[in-house]
């Protein structure tokens, strides 16, 4: 396929009369109908003083309406998506950090971001969905007249115009506004397509939030680049997957490993279902893959399970394990799948096969640099890499093996432990279904190991039975002193288990 570097060159891809965007019991929006609607999106917006450059922040229940959003509005303005879960505090850090020139809303939401944005100005624009419509089709119309003023670059957004703004984390500091171009997104989008081998035929069942870069990128516009369909459900439900899996049929899903394991947790009662699924594979990114959920996945769909290595900064993906013949790794997160991908020291020097030093990346899919931080992207870019603030080492075929996150590493008394090892091994323990080991602050070592574990259904074992099994197989210093039976571990908004700021969430700090 040639190369297209923006999203609207990307949707011509689509043959006309192909389902391009679906939902559970909705009927399909095909590309045609998709290509038609964009355009009059981004029309809409030019009449209502929005164009090329300016921030549209979206906040719509995830779904076919929120997917179309996204690509409708990044064709004509810059998207900004926003978790409908946060509060009005947060909603006026973002919005006003962003600077937003106007607000979408899902029509009637009495959403806190309403209040946020009419106590800072910010226009507000409705989003209505016409009854009987296609998926992801809506109306645009502005509240009570609210937009205003002419749009300073009308029509189709080009290369170089940032589609999409997202925020970091900030677990440990302020959150850092990532601007991306249609070519980084496009070349990601393209990243992703060619490592899945996705086809026209293939059929995504998205479970991601798409405020998020997982789901906005991998099952959405990858899926749109190879001219496939993804079907949007409301959101990540362990209770509707299977019935979501029967309906939809889909080739392949991607996740984060807390909802494969929920969805295994529930695979026994939904057999007839798993044996008639046509999955093709099953994808996992946004956090560490243990090897045990990946045998187990593998084992009860009967599909290979390809673990991928992505972040904000890089529009999603860098490497991913590859799909048979080709071989697959598990405990790695596979070779470059796009992007240059090498380790590199403290000092910039490049490392060899085999040592241990920062994951480093650079190409087409990557930001250009964080927006007004010039403290954070000196710290960021070297020579021109990206530092991924992961820790890594790289075999000798250019598979990567992820050893924590460099603000993770557990540093007790100078002993640094990587909690991705303690986890692999307090995963192998048959009663453990989930875990996360996190530091806790201790007087004379800096740190103390500690870990949080939720049993399988009808198991049993203590923590000191938990510790014992870890002492068998790890040296002693990384023995967790403290273990937690839980019956479930803290989430963040996107299903990841959050290890920074865990032992002041549960209170052991």
């Amino acid at each position: 396929m040639p190369e297209e570097n923006t999203i609207r060159a990307l949707l011509e891809r689509g043959e006309a009369g192909s389902p391009a965007i679906g939902a559970p019991g909705r009927r399909d929006l095909d590309y045609a109908g998709l290509r038609a609607h964009v355009d009059r999106t981004v029309a809409g917006l030019n009449e209502l003083g929005l164009g090329r450059g300016d921030r549209v922040a979206i906040v719509l229940p995830n779904g076919p309406e929120m997917a179309c959003a996204f690509v409708s509005i990044a064709a004509g303005a810059t998207t900004a998506p926003l978790n409908p879960g946060y509060r009005k505090a947060e909603y006026d850090f973002y919005l006003e950090d962003l600077g937003a020139k106007a607000l979408i809303l899902e029509a009637g939401a009495e959403s806190e971001a309403l209040d946020s944005a009419r106590g800072l100005g910010i226009p507000v624009i409705r989003a209505s969905v016409p009854d009987g419509s296609e998926a992801g089709k809506f109306e645009l119309a502005s509240d009570a007249g609210s937009v205003r003023g002419t749009a300073s670059a009308t029509g189709a957004a080009g290369a170089d115009d940032v589609a999409l703004v997202l925020h970091t984390s900030g677990t440990t500091s302020r959150p850092k506004i990532v601007p991306l171009l249609h070519r980084n997104v496009c070349a990601s989008a393209e990243n992703i397509r060619t490592t899945l081998l996705l086809t026209a035929g293939d059929r995504c069942l998205n479970v991601m939030p798409l405020f998020h870069i997982h789901g906005l990128m991998a099952p959405v516009l990858s899926s749109l680049s190879a001219g496939a369909m993804v079907a949007c459900t409301e959101g990540f439900n362990a209770l509707k997957f299977f019935s979501w899996l029967d309906e939809v049929r889909p080739t392949w899903y991607s996740a984060v490993p807390t909802m494969h394991q929920a969805i295994l947790a529930r695979a026994g009662r939904n057999a007839a279902v798993v044996a008639k699924s046509r999955l093709r594979f099953i994808r996992s990114s946004s956090a560490s893959l243990p090897p045990q959920v990946l045998r187990e996945l593998e084992e009860t769909f009967h599909a290979p399970v390809v673990e991928a290595y992505a972040m904000t900064e890089a529009s999603h993906q860098m490497t991913c394990n590859p799909l048979p013949p080709r071989v697959r790794k598990p405990g790695t997160v596979g070779p470059a799948a796009g992007p240059e991908v090498s380790v590199m020291d403290d000092e910039g020097h490049l490392l060899g096969t085999g040592q241990v030093g920062e994951v480093v990346i650079r190409g087409a899919n990557v930001t250009p640099g964080y927006e007004s931080n010039p403290e954070a992207n000196a710290k960021a870019f070297t020579n021109g890499w990206f530092r991924t603030g992961d820790q890594g080492v790289m075999d000798e075929d250019g598979y990567v093996r992820l050893t924590g996150r460099l603000k993770e590493i557990i540093n007790r008394g100078g002993e640094k432990i990587s909690p991705l090892e303690v986890d692999e091994v307090l995963m192998d323990h048959p009663a453990v279904q989930q875990v996360v080991t996190f530091g806790v602050p201790h007087a004379k070592l800096g740190e103390e190991v500690a870990a949080a574990v939720v049993l399988r259904d009808g198991m049993e074992a203590t923590p000191n039975e938990i510790r014992d099994f870890a002492a068998e197989r790890l040296a002693d210093f990384k023995v967790p002193r403290r273990i937690l039976v839980m019956d479930e571990i803290p989430k963040g908004p996107t299903g990841k288990l959050r290890r920074i700021g865990l032992a002041e969430q549960l209170g052991i700090a």
